[in-house]
């Protein structure tokens, strides 16, 4: 990719992500300046929507697990809604203006998650849209936002980096891709945050109930969850990756469900799983006929933090 970032362009033609740019001829470049902060993302392809009205806030704040009362204009964030039993259903990532909140969510999401938000409302004064003419991009260092479509060019800038940098930089950090490296068993205290927040950055155990906040706080709290996240070192050797949702194996016996994967320009393929909380991390694993090693992001101990510790207390 040279400085002009559209000299060449690849397409994803199917999946999910059908009809975002894969790649600009360079990834393992985009995947660089991507990292540094030099290179937009055209993320045109994922579906966007608002929320207005005074109590959208408030109204959001009871019914995800996101703490929309102290979010302030202008700062990005991410919410889960949770099933009854705590199981991921819907998520979306957004930005608050003062008197709307600009939405996006997955590919293909869209219709069930308004739908959804549609009965929550009651007698709150919100509203719900899907706005002509706006999309979703990422600016340079920044993080995505809805925008006016006639922005797009100069928000990307010169710069760009497709898809394949995104994911591969995504993987490598350790965060998941809601229904993509999660499936209908998935609770949120599985996809612990690396930086060493149990519950990653869209919950919160501290601002009341809201729909699944009972399994999230009782497995916090008293237990452990059933899988963990774990970012795996595939082996180079193979020129494919794994599909989405193939199983993981030690020996013959299933051990968990493979997410994304991509290939990193430093790390090599690389790929997100969740597997069963009391797997060895020392243990080497094979899915879809590739080798490769685990680097737990949670750790299999993740709920313990609660019972005193010898000589330490609580903590």
């Amino acid at each position: 990719m040279g400085d002009s970032g559209a000299a060449v362009s690849v397409q994803v033609t199917e999946g999910l992500d059908a009809g975002a740019i894969w790649h600009y001829g360079d990834p393992f470049r985009e995947q660089k300046l991507l990292a540094a902060g030099q290179a937009g993302v055209d993320l045109s392809y994922r579906p966007v929507f608002t929320i207005s009205g005074p109590d959208r806030l408030r109204w959001l704040n009871d019914i995800t697990s996101q703490d929309f009362a102290n979010l302030a204009p202008g700062q990005p964030t991410v919410a889960y809604i949770l099933s009854p039993q705590g199981h991921l259903a819907h998520v979306f990532g957004a930005i608050d203006d003062g008197t709307t909140l600009w939405c996006h969510t997955e590919p293909g999401r869209l219709p069930e998650l308004l739908a959804w938000l549609g009965k929550m409302i009651f007698a709150a004064r919100v509203e719900l849209a899907e706005p002509d003419g706006f999309v979703l991009a990422m600016a340079p260092g920044a993080a995505p936002e809805v925008i006016p479509a006639g922005r797009l060019e100069d928000t990307l800038g010169p710069v760009r980096a497709g898809t394949w940098a995104m994911d591969a930089l995504r993987i490598a950090a350790g965060l998941p891709r809601i229904f993509v490296d999660t499936d209908e068993r998935t609770i949120p205290n599985e996809l612990a945050n690396p930086d060493g927040d149990l519950l990653g950055p869209a919950v919160h155990l501290r601002k009341g109930c809201y729909p699944g906040q009972e399994t999230v706080a009782r497995v916090y709290n008293l237990g452990r969850p059933p899988r963990r996240l774990t970012r795996l070192l595939l082996d180079g050797s193979d020129d494919t990756l794994p599909p989405v949702g193939a199983d993981v194996l030690a020996g013959d016996q299933v051990v968990g469900r493979m997410g994304s994967s991509q290939r990193h320009y430093e790390l090599g393929p690389i790929g997100l799983a969740l597997l069963k909380r009391q797997l060895n991390p020392e243990t080497e694993l094979m899915v879809a006929g590739i080798p490769a090693a685990q680097e737990p992001l949670v750790s299999a101990d993740a709920g313990l933090h609660w019972r005193p510790q010898p000589g330490l207390g609580r903590a």
